[in-house]
């Protein structure tokens, strides 16, 4: 069974900054993609950002430059940086993941594994 957890999230004024984790277990990394994903009530749930098998990093344009995503294979592990929030970066944020190799797609379709969330808030 593949579970996912986030922790990180909190409240932070604009500006600031947040890392958020996802620990896997059930299954090693190596062969899997791994994204987190954000949704605010009553809005589709959008992907934030990936990171395939073979390192690529896929980031959506209105994080792109301010977050960084990156995951440890060996402690099952993925990670959002997320510098300079701005209030619509509000949301709950989902960790997500596939097995495949080469997975850059931040369509919701494409993930078949979530986690429960962890909120982020941001206020100006």
């Amino acid at each position: 069974q593949v579970q996912l957890v986030e922790s990180g999230g909190g409240s932070v004024q604009a500006g600031g900054s947040l890392k958020l984790s996802c620990v896997a277990s059930g299954y090693t990394g190596i062969r899997y993609c791994m994204a987190w994903f954000r949704q605010v009530p009553g809005k589709e749930r959008e992907g934030v950002a990936a990171v395939d098998n073979i390192g690529t990093r896929t980031y959506a344009d209105s994080v792109k430059g301010r977050f960084t995503i990156s995951k440890d294979n060996a402690k099952n592990s993925l990670y959002l940086e997320m510098n300079s929030l701005k209030p619509e970066d509000t949301a709950m944020y989902y960790c997500a993941a596939v097995r495949g190799l080469w997975c850059r797609s931040l369509d919701i379709n494409s993930w078949n594994y979530w986690g429960q969330g962890t909120q982020v808030t941001v206020s100006s």
